[in-house]
């Protein structure tokens, strides 16, 4: 049945998630739904100084809005910061070096923060694929801290903040590589078994998936939502993917178009009036399942997915320091 799935994603990517997919989704488009000025609103994008994350950040700068990039690599996102302030013009880019794959660095980002700023979107964007099995300084594998326990943490550290605020909003990028995953929680760092990397963030994106629906039963007040970009021509699918780059590399889309409904998520009134939990692609919600495919996971798992990381989550918050 694994075979079937991965085939039938890619048959559907090849039509949908490549830059024939957006231009014939985007006629369908409002361009009215992001002409929208934020200005006074405050937005924290992970992953921010590349890819889908800049071109964001880059758009949200550009409709008045104060933006936070967190990015782990201080001269990569001071070049992209200053970049983003020359082709916007606007001064309010606020740049914090964090390591999304070190769970004390994050808290201890997060708790600063939430005394410095305010926040009305938090943008989970930052994700790798390691393609070989790599532990960090925790003893973490690289994919699950950084994709995974780093997202879980980002949020629920900066939820106390965003329920604070009007209309708040968490976005979480995650992939159509998803669809060929079921909810795995019996090893959750894939320590079992080969590890194939490219299976292993997409089992990751399955979890970001289920974080965001739970997110959303517990926090009525903030809208959540998870989508998938589309295969978009990032520096991450270059590094990450060569073989899958070099036979789409004309089909892509780009930067911009990838980060589209990211956007529209982050800005537009249109997308608070769905419900919150909802996985998105080119502005509209998505089922999460492939047709027949066996990948839908019973309540209890979803639920010990929330415990386990809740666990991981405490764990690091009493070995930050300060």
């Amino acid at each position: 049945m694994s075979w079937y799935r991965n085939t039938v994603w890619f048959v559907k990517g090849l039509r949908e998630y490549t830059r024939g997919g957006y231009e014939s989704a985007s006629k369908h488009f409002n361009p009215a739904d992001v002409e929208v000025d934020v200005a006074g609103r405050s937005f924290l994008v992970t992953g921010a100084n590349s890819g889908i994350g800049k071109a964001t950040a880059k758009e949200i700068a550009r409709r008045g809005g104060t933006v936070h990039l967190v990015c782990r690599n201080k001269e990569r996102a001071e070049v992209a910061r200053q970049e983003i302030v020359t082709e916007t013009g606007n001064q309010n880019i606020f740049l914090h070096i964090v390591d999304l794959s070190n769970p004390k660095e994050i808290w201890k980002f997060a708790e600063k923060f939430r005394n410095e700023h305010k926040l009305n979107v938090l943008i989970n964007n930052a994700g790798c694929m390691v393609n070989n099995r790599e532990l960090t300084e925790d003893g973490l594998e690289k994919n699950f801290a950084t994709n995974t326990l780093g997202t879980y943490i980002m949020t629920t550290a900066l939820v106390p903040l965003l329920e604070k605020a009007a209309d708040a909003r968490v976005i979480t990028v995650s992939s159509g590589g998803m669809l060929v995953q079921k909810l795995n929680i019996s090893d959750l760092q894939s320590g079992n078994g080969p590890f194939d990397g490219t299976m292993v963030y997409a089992q990751n994106k399955r979890q970001q998936v289920v974080m965001t629906e739970q997110w959303a039963k517990a926090h009525r007040n903030i809208h959540f939502s998870v989508m998938h970009p589309g295969w978009a021509d990032t520096p991450a699918v270059r590094s990450s993917m060569p073989d899958f780059y070099e036979r789409m590399k004309n089909s892509l889309r780009t930067e911009a178009q990838g980060a589209d409904t990211v956007l529209w998520l982050a800005v537009s009134a249109e997308a608070t009036k769905l419900p919150s939990g909802l996985f998105f692609q080119d502005r509209q919600p998505v089922p999460t399942h492939l047709p027949l495919a066996y990948t839908h996971s019973p309540p209890e798992d979803e639920e010990k997915l929330m415990e386990v990381l809740e666990e991981f989550s405490q764990k690091f918050k009493s070995a930050s320091p300060g």
